[in-house]
């Protein structure tokens, strides 16, 4: 039987750290990893080609890098990437968002 986790407060697992992300994982098979981020103002991630994935921003504002496009991104953005695209992400503000991976 599989079992359920429940978060109930996603600020409890975030991590802001002045050495850049850590990202704190809530689930992790052989298909999907789920993972929860914080940045701080000015903080990076390089963009990188990765699996298909899903973020959902938490909190705060950046620009999420997506091929060769530089999206605004805010409290309640939801960003949709298939397979092979180049994605990065840039706060501005504190920022904190989940993140799921398809493989």
């Amino acid at each position: 039987m599989t079992q359920a986790t429940l978060y109930a407060d996603w600020r409890e697992k975030v991590i802001y750290a002045a050495e850049g992300p850590q990202p704190q994982p809530l689930m992790a098979d052989e298909k999907v990893k789920i993972i929860v981020a914080g940045l701080e103002p000015g903080q990076k991630i390089p963009p990188h080609p990765e699996a298909a994935a899903m973020y959902h921003i938490l909190e705060g504002s950046g620009w999420m890098l997506v091929d060769d496009q530089r999206l605004p991104v805010n409290q309640g953005a939801t960003i949709v990437m298939p397979a092979g695209t180049v994605r990065g992400m840039e706060a501005e503000t504190r920022l904190a968002f989940l993140a799921a991976r398809i493989s």
